[in-house]
């Protein structure tokens, strides 16, 4: 079930970088981040809101709240720096190389998390990275 709200991700993912690029036509992209993380901002409380409720906000630990404000400024440099390089490139060169991340993400697990490292995962990212040096050289 995991995969079908991975497809998901991946195809609204895929719309994101579609619509900044119009979006950020003829602005400033810090101005186009600011933007469209307000209206993520308002999206993910109202989900909160309507489904679930804030009763699990007491339930945060010390070390909940330092990962998720690292990893939400993570998330802002990632978008910052996102739509200046949609800005001043082609989507079609800029998403594949943003998606980079995915390699990196599984190097990082394995160092960070100790995650196990498949043959399968490990050629997957190495074709990643591959694809990746193709459309930047």
């Amino acid at each position: 079930m995991w995969w079908i709200y991975a497809l998901l991700a991946a195809l609204f993912a895929s719309l994101t970088a579609i619509l900044a690029k119009k979006g950020v036509t003829g602005i400033d992209s810090d101005l186009a981040t600011a933007i469209r993380t307000a209206v993520v901002l308002v999206m993910a409380w109202a989900i909160v809101f309507f489904r679930t409720g804030f009763s699990g906000i007491t339930t945060l630990t010390k070390q909940n709240w330092w990962f998720l404000v690292l990893s939400g400024i993570a998330t802002g440099l990632s978008w910052l720096f996102y739509f200046r390089a949609l800005q001043l490139g082609k989507v079609s060169q800029v998403a594949p190389v943003d998606k980079l991340s995915v390699a990196l993400t599984i190097v990082l697990s394995v160092v960070i998390l100790h995650e196990v490292l498949t043959l399968k995962t490990a050629i997957g990212a190495t074709l990643i990275i591959i694809g990746t040096l193709v459309l930047i050289l």
